[in-house]
């Protein structure tokens, strides 16, 4: 059974209990001396289904209420408010983010400079009153909310834009063709659950999307990683492999992109025969912070896919362009849903991660994922990537903002030995925030409960020189 049919269910369920306790107000006696007593209960009647008519008619907490809380947010009660009154919006528009440059470009070899967004919109379904009470349910709109949001995209116009949380419909009838007016090819999945559901339902599942500016990049290839697969097929004997890894439908895509020879800057004739593509990557981790060993298995299973679509790049890229697996940039952008002290930053940053880390909760995974990583380093695993975060905790103190939790859990890496960052977007006053009593997002002028991230990187033509000037890249 689908999340939507139990929550069709549930809702059926509450109905049929209003139903009978309507039906049982209707057996009572009226009070026959008194027909003022039967007036006010009349009123008292309208008045609470006014109140409901303002909630407006919330359906009861599914599966789907309890998926949601996704950073950890404690799903209310029934009948809770997460926020005693709903403000009116008299709050104008935030102040543009700043932008804060890092570096300045380096003339003095080929490099292709570009901008990439990362972005977890909050798609609808998600989008409750029953998660997000303090803000106002016009403003929650899926309609209301995805002008907003297209609007966003726009304005920083990246070249390459990472999403999280598109619904399968809304990537096909609103994005893809919004996008394609500005320029941007795209590719999409959905989350493993679609594969088991009706098309009317699989339409509103979430995945990730990956958009690119054709005009400078084109598509060689894309991979879909499902790490409910990948668990299955690395469980080997560990029950928490299965019972715990493997039911989690998270998902990872990536598009290896051609950087087309316009986009180069200063690259000779006979360079441009040297092809360099890119990795761009996204990725939506799971949620639960009780399952913070299920969020590092998960990217330690990504990185190893990663490794193996480059491997097999190397050796599948067409006749004529010389192509070298190891001269390929990785761009790693998303939702991991863990804080930079967590294990999966750790890893990612450092390129390691000790088998014994409190993260695997002493659930016993080291023989598996010794399989899983290959690695040779004795009781630690490691990956090949030298990755680093464009952002730092001192620059963005928070890329989701909520009522419950307010942290760093949106990240861009990228290959600290190939790319540079120039400059990034800064995050949103924090004085408008708490001048306007802005307790958390969505609200009116902000429509995620995720800032995007933007960053512009410089990505140097490593092909056509080994050694990158001997420059060190930024952490």
């Amino acid at each position: 059974m689908s999340e939507g049919q139990k929550s069709k269910q549930v809702v059926k369920k509450e109905d049929e209990k209003d139903e009978k306790n309507k039906g049982d107000k209707g057996e009572t006696e009226p009070d026959q001396n008194s027909e003022i007593v039967e007036e006010q209960k009349s009123k008292q009647v309208m008045k609470k289904e006014d109140e409901n008519d303002k909630e407006d008619k919330k359906p009861a907490l599914s599966e789907i209420d309890v998926a949601v809380a996704k950073k950890g947010i404690p799903v209310p009660k029934k009948g809770a408010k997460m926020n005693a009154s709903v403000p009116e919006v008299s709050a104008g528009p935030p102040p543009q983010r700043p932008w804060i440059p890092l570096a300045r470009p380096n003339r003095s070899r080929p490099a292709c400079i570009f901008t990439v967004m990362c972005y977890n919109v909050l798609c609808d379904k998600y989008a409750t009153r029953q998660m997000y009470g303090y803000c106002q349910s016009w403003a929650l709109g899926w309609e209301y909310r995805k002008k907003a949001i297209l609007d966003e995209i726009r304005h920083y116009s990246a070249d390459i834009i990472s999403l999280q949380e598109v619904e399968t419909d809304q990537f096909y009838n609103f994005f893809k063709p919004e996008l394609k007016n500005d320029g941007y090819e795209g590719i999409f999945s959905p989350k493993s659950r679609a594969k088991t559901m009706a098309e009317n339902e699989r339409k509103y599942v979430d995945g990730c999307a990956i958009f690119f500016r054709a005009s400078r990049f084109s598509l060689i290839k894309e991979h879909l990683v499902e790490f409910n697969q990948l668990a299955m097929a690395n469980a080997e004997g560990s029950d928490n492999m299965l019972n715990r890894v493997m039911p989690k439908d998270n998902i990872g895509l990536a598009a290896l992109l051609k950087v087309k020879e316009s986009a180069w800057e200063g690259l000779s004739p006979e360079a441009a025969q040297l092809a360099q593509p890119i990795l761009v990557c996204t990725a939506h981790i799971h949620w639960d912070p009780e399952f913070c060993d299920v969020k590092l298995i998960q990217t330690m299973m990504l990185s190893n896919e990663l490794k193996s679509i480059l491997d097999e790049a190397g050796h599948s890229f067409r006749p004529g362009h010389k192509f070298d697996s190891n001269n390929v940039q990785l761009l790693l952008c998303g939702d991991f849903n863990s804080l930079p002290d967590s294990g999966v930053i750790e890893f990612l940053s450092s390129g390691r991660v000790s088998m014994d880390h409190q993260d695997f909760k002493e659930l016993g995974y080291k023989s598996c994922l010794q399989r899983l990583s290959g690695s040779d380093t004795p009781n630690e695993f490691t990956h090949s990537f030298k990755l680093a975060s464009a952002y730092s905790e001192d620059i963005m103190p928070y890329t989701n903002y909520t009522f419950d939790f307010k942290g760093i859990i949106d990240y861009i890496f990228y290959t600290r030995t190939g790319m540079t960052p120039l400059g990034l977007l800064g995050p949103v006053s924090a004085d408008w925030l708490r001048e306007n009593k802005v307790v958390g997002c969505p609200h009116p002028h902000i429509p995620s409960d995720h800032f995007p991230l933007l960053v512009e990187l410089e990505l140097w033509h490593t092909a056509s020189s080994q050694t990158p000037n001997g420059l060190i890249g930024r952490r």
